[in-house]
């Protein structure tokens, strides 16, 4: 099965068998390590003659992002054996608590806001990053919403390495189109071709204050009180290009507004007749739920939703951020 990955495949399969020899002292030669260096060596085989990706049972194409999980894999799931079904079960189910680890808070109060977030997997794991990420002088924290393209384990392990990105820059301090333009240079020099990702990330401050850039990603909403204002992309998403450059909303919060960044899990999702959500729905039901508490507001949109697509299944991961501007200083934590 030739396609467009197998430089990539071949690229991971050759370092893989590098390490295994840098081993050395001719401990390949032996036990465990020869057995996967011979592994290792069929599935370079296999890329010669073009089965590789070919399931050995019924020759379909192994699934994706299992195969970019495990570049050694030679059966689809429907081939699995009881051992091997039982051992991927676990590997996922660990693979969803280690994901949820990688949350903020539910709830995150600091610098004189109040930020709830909501985060469903369509699936084991998912392709959405949210993050919240106060600064230790508590003058200010980063917002961060993020969808990386494609699904399942290989979205989930994308969704992680973008993780650690906006981790490692944040605290150099940077404006965040600058920050988004580093992001997106790490992003795009470290992930296969064919991912993107589209991301929202705003710096808030003590004051009020919103510094926000948009990757490609649905707009956010500001709410408060008769203000329904979206905020557009200011640039590509993640991975496009290199040299991608973005620029940034600045706003101001009065206290009691609220910001609202979304994945389309939200306005995509569909009914059982295959409509839309929408955005016109979703700002609807904002601007009905305005006045209420930030945590009543993000239960009110999921209500909304539920009524919906009754039962509908998800085709989509979902994630919420809903950050409220109160404008008063947080309870001391006990030491």
């Amino acid at each position: 099965m030739a396609t467009a990955l197998d430089g990539y495949f071949r690229d991971q399969l050759l370092e893989r068998r590098r390490r295994i020899s840098d081993l050395g002292d001719g401990a390949v030669a032996h036990g465990h390590l020869s057995r996967l260096l011979a592994e290792v060596d069929q599935a370079l085989a296999r890329l010669d003659d073009g089965s590789y990706g070919l399931c050995e049972v019924c020759h379909d194409p192994v699934e994706p992002d299992r195969l970019l999980a495990d570049p050694l894999l030679r059966f689809c799931l429907d081939h699995l054996d009881d051992a091997e079904a039982r051992n991927l079960e676990a590997d996922l189910a660990l693979a969803a608590r280690i994901q949820r680890g990688l949350l903020p808070a539910g709830v995150v109060r600091a610098a004189r806001w109040e930020v709830h977030s909501l985060f469903e997997p369509a699936g084991v794991v998912s392709g959405d990053y949210l993050d919240v990420l106060p600064a230790p002088s508590g003058g200010e924290l980063l917002l961060v919403l993020a969808d990386v393209s494609g699904k399942g384990v290989s979205a989930g392990l994308l969704m992680a390495h973008l993780r650690a990105i906006f981790h490692g820059l944040d605290g150099a301090g940077l404006p965040v189109a600058d920050l988004l333009g580093r992001a997106n240079r790490l992003f795009r020099q470290t992930t296969l071709a064919p991912y993107l990702a589209t991301a929202v990330c705003a710096r808030a401050g003590a004051g009020g204050e919103v510094e926000l850039a948009n990757a490609g990603h649905w707009p956010p909403l500001v709410l408060g009180g008769d203000r329904l204002e979206p905020l557009p992309p200011t640039g590509l998403p993640l991975g496009v290009a290199a040299s991608g450059r973005f620029t940034a909303h600045r706003l101001a919060l009065a206290p009691g507004e609220t910001l609202v960044a979304f994945s389309d899990g939200l306005v995509e999702a569909r009914d059982g007749a295959d409509e839309v959500y929408g955005e016109e729905r979703l700002e609807q039901v904002l601007r009905g739920a305005a006045g209420l508490p930030p945590g009543d507001l993000l239960a009110a949109c999921m209500s909304d939703l539920a009524a919906f697509t009754a039962g509908t299944p998800r085709g989509d991961d979902l994630s919420i951020l809903v950050a409220r501007y109160t404008g008063e200083a947080s309870p001391e934590r006990p030491s």
